[in-house]
């Protein structure tokens, strides 16, 4: 098990927000309220679980297995494990939870200078997509990142990702580059 970086008690207080309703109409019930709180070291592994579960059907890291095969004999999975270990040293790990799980994660800083909020993953179990988690997620980890004295959030998202891209234009995102990740074996 990796080392958490230890969160100051004020950080855990849990914050609660109002129901979000389904994203599709008459297929889900409504999501219940997430209750926020910041995560602590004997919440690892189950939150390497569900990032690992919602990323995989997106996750770039699985494409770099398909076209090189494992970097360094570590496939997607392994470095995706490495990811998440870096993230609880150094970045803040929100936690949502409905009334009996956890249901979804939002990670990031914010870079007190120039008071800006980075999220670098969001994410809902794949059993609870679809109604309402990941815009009520997103939302907390803005409201978490205004609490640090963010006045700015950005983040990065495949732009294949229909689904994730349309939530975050609709709350505000505006789109302000692209880039594209490259790869070679160094001959």
């Amino acid at each position: 098990m990796v080392e958490a970086r230890t969160i100051p008690r004020a950080q855990t207080a849990p914050l609660v927000t109002r129901p979000v309703a389904a994203l599709r109409p008459g297929r889900y019930n409504r999501a219940m309220p997430l209750r926020f709180r910041v995560a602590e070291p004997a919440d690892y592994e189950e939150v390497e679980r569900l990032l690992l579960a919602s990323f995989e059907p997106v996750t770039w890291f699985r494409r770099v297995d398909e076209q090189f095969g494992p970097l360094n004999g570590r496939d997607w999975r392994e470095r995706w494990r490495l990811r998440v270990a870096h993230i609880f040293r150094t970045q803040t790990v929100l936690l949502g939870e409905d009334e009996t799980r956890l249901v979804a994660v939002a990670t990031g800083d914010v870079d007190p200078i120039l008071r800006l909020g980075y999220i670098e993953l969001l994410a809902v179990a794949p059993e609870a997509q679809g109604r309402g988690y990941g815009r009520e997620m997103l939302r907390g980890m803005l409201r978490h990142m205004k609490q640090q004295g963010a006045l700015y959030a950005s983040l990065d998202c495949l732009a294949e990702n229909d689904r994730a891209n349309s939530l975050y234009r609709s709350e505000g995102f505006r789109e302000v580059a692209c880039h594209i990740r490259w790869l070679v074996r160094i001959p």
